[in-house]
């Protein structure tokens, strides 16, 4: 199959996607790479819709690669995820609009597009975790304690457009991360971003039956197929604060090769996998490892006398079917 990921100079070097492109050209599929935020992209020609079976996003939230899948989308291409789906969740008040709709336990959720509109939320809603609406990576996530201690953060926040302002949930310290790939989910726990003195370090742990059911339901209420889902344990019962489209899949076994294969499940199958998927019913629980099974068979090869695809556009990029696997440094954080 030829392959086009969109990766953002952010994650030129991080595990995920490099290690699936390894992976992938390793079983002798064609991978472009696109870096859209490092390129001059002439939008009236970028997509050509025989070039590529499959579009594949990783990316920042709020950067042009959503866009570039966006435009490969509306030419009727295939895209990993749907880029509807992607959207949904990388604006983060309108996942919780989505989410809150659908019955999924996300606290409330207020949106302001200046910060001084936070003055605005009763006393009794704090302490508050403030952040931008297409924030990633940890970036500029306040706890505010007090509206007094607001005051004090909105020269910081006058840069950060759009935000969003939830009620602080109590919680140990730690989070649930669970990982949806190939039909089945993966637990880790490690620390919060709101708790980084916490002594936690990521490790795979159980995961219990209502923490997968909502997992598997977040899937089915956004349309993903690849995603992350960080989970609170709150006095009152698990509570999602947030999803990815594509995350870092850390901890889960034999992760390139199992995400490799999705990705070409999803570009076969046409995407969309995840509407299936009703929302009361949990995808296989992985709670270890498991022996990994044998690959698929790949389509036939692309081999080396093929010519290479011709695109209306130049790739920063291109990674052949021969090329050995790049040497990978350790994956980022995923968006909260």
């Amino acid at each position: 199959m030829r392959l086009c990921f969109l990766v953002e100079e952010h994650y030129r070097h991080d595990g995920m996607p490099n290690e699936v492109i390894g992976q992938l050209t390793a079983w002798g599929h064609r991978v472009d790479v696109v870096r859209p935020g490092g390129s001059l992209l002439r939008m009236t020609e970028v997509v050509d819709t025989g070039a590529h079976d499959a579009w594949v996003l990783k990316t920042v939230s709020g950067g042009p690669g959503l866009t570039l899948l966006e435009a490969a989308a509306a030419a009727g291409l295939t895209t990993v995820n749907d880029a509807r789906s992607i959207r949904g969740v990388r604006d983060k008040a309108l996942a919780a609009a989505i989410g809150r709709g659908r019955g999924l336990p996300l606290p409330p959720t207020y949106a302001v597009a200046r910060p001084e509109s936070l003055r605005e939320i009763p006393a009794a809603e704090y302490p508050l975790v403030v952040k931008p609406a297409d924030g990633s990576s940890g970036r500029a996530v306040h706890l505010v304690s007090s509206p007094e201690r607001l005051e004090t953060l909105l020269p910081v926040l006058a840069g950060e457009g759009m935000l969003i302002a939830q009620p602080y949930v109590p919680n140990s310290g730690t989070d649930i991360k669970v990982y949806a790939v190939s039909g089945e989910l993966f637990a880790t726990e490690r620390c919060s971003p709101l708790h980084p003195d916490s002594a936690v370090r990521e490790r795979r742990v159980p995961l219990s039956s209502e923490v997968a059911a909502i997992a598997a339901q977040v899937g089915a209420v956004y349309g993903l197929d690849l995603y992350g889902v960080d989970v609170l344990l709150g006095p009152d019962g698990p509570v999602v604060v947030d999803v990815n489209d594509f995350p870092s899949f850390r901890q889960v076994p034999d992760a390139a090769a199992r995400v490799a294969r999705a990705v070409l499940g999803l570009a076969r199958a046409g995407g969309g996998a995840a509407t299936a998927v009703p929302a009361t019913a949990p995808l296989p629980v992985s709670a270890a490892p498991a022996p990994e099974p044998a690959p698929a068979p790949a389509p036939a090869p692309v081999t080396t006398a093929a010519a290479p695809v011709t695109l209306p556009y130049t790739l920063p990029l291109s990674i052949p079917a021969q090329s050995p696997p790049a040497q990978i440094s350790a994956a980022a954080g995923d968006t909260v």
